[in-house]
């Protein structure tokens, strides 16, 4: 889509308003991001010793044998924060209440049921000994391990296959565990830096194993359920995904800012037992899940992602891994700010849960699509931050804005195909679900080189998280993301400093775009009565910026390989 030079944007205003003492809430959620990424930094040690004593004073326990070693790795990688660990120790708490021994039999005989969807790694004499029902995933996982499989001891590791998370504890459980764990924790005058060497219940090809060796996971299945029903359960009781009469108003102000509806809190947009209730029915995976094998025993699985109310392990998702041109980011491919386009743009497939003639409205792309289209936004009327013609630099909300010729002009959201539905047309029938003929017309794919051409890419999830969301980061375009789900490199990541967040009911879209591309005129604001909204190039830009500085410092290869490293190093495959 070529730059559109309308009477809707300013581009010339930059000059004109460049004294303008800009009061919009985005300012102060970018300074507030500055402060807490120097935070950040300025808490990362510099030495080993430091690392150490930081890790035993936050954890109250020693780091895991091999730690040196792991360091040492680390360090020849040019790992940026050395101490990183949050989501890692938050993934690996439970397991100190549950039995060694458990853990072990469930490690070494989760996976040889191939219909459970789950591969096995063995770990042998500092090698991979064997894998188990290997797919793209296991065989990208194998390719990573063999960078650091000298250091590792003998282990056995389970992989899930599925897109979906798979282990949810109830509330009252986990609880329990953590209790156990916090009761565990002790930093002894004299440890051991070495592997225990007599370790049992490892995995044994062709094993004569009976039912008391082989403990049930109690696997249950439950596609296209609310998945809230399931996910309450592990909520806090005073939550409000467990309290049906609790008050919205203060759940959104929770994480919105309750003027401009624009996001202050990203995590909590991610948390069910917050927002659960109010997009139970606006998320594919939370109400039409095609897959959903789940169990509710604390079971060693390593995932990609996962929700907040999960107890999978999180390790660096395969496809980040994998080379492959549909996600991967190559520099050359890109280009500078001011050669893109001022256009939003997003491509992909009707995935995310399993559609049908009533329902498909209802699915988080779905939506997306219909938000961002100009005709479907006619008729209708939605919110917007817009600028108060008397007083420069000072926003107040409207709520009739029309949004369509606007979004006509610099959004360009569309599918490729249709697929995950119910009726779907077979192969010979030439595929595709019937349901949207009549909504809307596919569009050609735009390989993923071609989308850096626009300043704008917004993420949504698929049927679980989305594999382009790095090579969004390390673009010179600016990511705007919307997710539930959640992964290993959460917590180096800074809503506002690297990234733009987005409300799951994408009404803070209008607020956001016209912030940065502009709107209107100000010179015809104050006696036209139409909106006007500063441009805010300058600030686009710079988050890019930093969302790209940003990810190669943390976000390489070489981050993954640290990353996954540490896992099994931190006794969930051994203890």
């Amino acid at each position: 889509m070529p730059k559109s030079e309308s009477w809707y944007q300013d581009h010339d205003g930059f000059e004109n308003h460049a004294d303008v003492d800009d009061h919009h809430p985005i300012a102060g959620f970018m300074k507030n991001a500055d402060e807490k990424v120097k935070a950040y930094e300025e808490g990362i040690s510099r030495t080993f010793k430091e690392t150490v004593n930081k890790y035993r004073r936050k954890y109250g326990r020693h780091p895991p044998p091999g730690f040196r070693d792991w360091y040492k790795f680390a360090r020849e990688k040019g790992v940026y924060n050395i101490d990183d660990f949050e989501q890692v120790m938050d993934d690996i708490r439970p397991f100190w209440g549950v039995e060694p021994s458990l853990i072990r039999k469930y490690a070494s005989t989760l996976a040889l049921n191939e219909g459970a969807g789950l591969s096995g790694c063995y770990i042998r004499d500092k090698k991979i000994w064997k894998t188990t029902h290997v797919n793209w995933r296991m065989e990208n996982f194998h390719k990573l391990v063999e960078k650091f499989v000298k250091y590792l001891p003998d282990m056995d590791i389970v992989m899930n296959r599925h897109d979906q998370p798979r282990v949810t504890v109830p509330w009252d459980d986990l609880q329990a565990l953590l209790k156990k764990e916090e009761q565990g924790r002790r930093v002894a005058p004299e440890v051991l830096a070495s592997w225990s060497t007599n370790m049992t219940g490892f995995y044994v090809e062709n094993a004569n194993l009976s039912s008391v060796d082989i403990p049930d996971p109690k696997w249950t299945d439950h596609p296209r359920q609310q998945y809230m029903n399931l996910a309450k359960e592990a909520c806090p009781p005073d939550s409000p995904a467990r309290n049906p009469n609790h008050n919205k108003e203060e759940v959104e102000a929770s994480y919105k800012d309750p003027i401009s509806g624009l996001i202050t809190n990203f995590n909590k947009t991610s948390d069910l037992c917050v927002i659960g209730p109010e997009i139970q029915d606006k998320h594919g995976f939370l109400f039409s899940a095609a897959t959903l094998v789940n169990s509710k025993q604390l079971l060693p699985i390593f995932g990609e992602c996962k929700v907040n109310v999960n107890n999978d392990i999180l390790f660096p998702a395969n496809m980040y891994y994998n080379h492959d041109t549909r996600y991967f980011y190559n520099a050359e491919n890109d280009y500078n700010w001011d050669d893109k386009h001022d256009t939003m743009l997003w491509r992909g497939v009707t995935s995310g849960g399993t559609g049908d003639a009533d329902n498909w409205r209802k699915m988080h792309r779905q939506r997306l699509q219909l938000a961002t289209n100009g005709t479907e936004l006619v008729d209708k009327r939605v919110r917007l931050l817009k600028q108060e013609p008397e007083k420069p630099g000072y926003y107040t909300t409207m709520e009739n804005f029309n949004a369509g010729l606007f979004m006509k002009q610099n959004t360009d959201v569309a599918f490729t195909a249709g697929v995950d539905c119910i009726p779907a047309r077979s192969k010979d029938e030439g595929g595709g679900c019937p349901f949207y003929d009549n909504v809307w017309t596919f569009a050609p794919e735009i390989l993923l080189a071609a989308q850096f051409r626009n300043k704008y890419l917004i993420d949504v999830d698929g049927a679980s998280f989305s594999g382009r969301w790095r090579a969004f980061l390390q673009s010179k375009s600016l990511g705007l993301k919307a997710t539930i789900f959640r992964e290993w490199h959460d917590s180096r990541l800074f809503a506002w400093k690297h990234f733009v967040p987005v409300d799951h009911r994408y009404d803070d879209i209008y607020s956001i775009l016209t912030y940065f591309i502009g709107l209107g005129k100000a010179t015809e604001a104050s006696y036209s009565g139409e909106p006007y909204v500063q441009r805010h190039d300058f600030e686009g830009r710079k988050i890019a910026n930093q969302g790209r500085e940003w990810a190669s410092k943390v976000l390489r290869d070489e981050d993954i390989e640290v990353r996954t490293n540490f896992l099994p190093e931190d006794k969930v495959c051994r203890r």
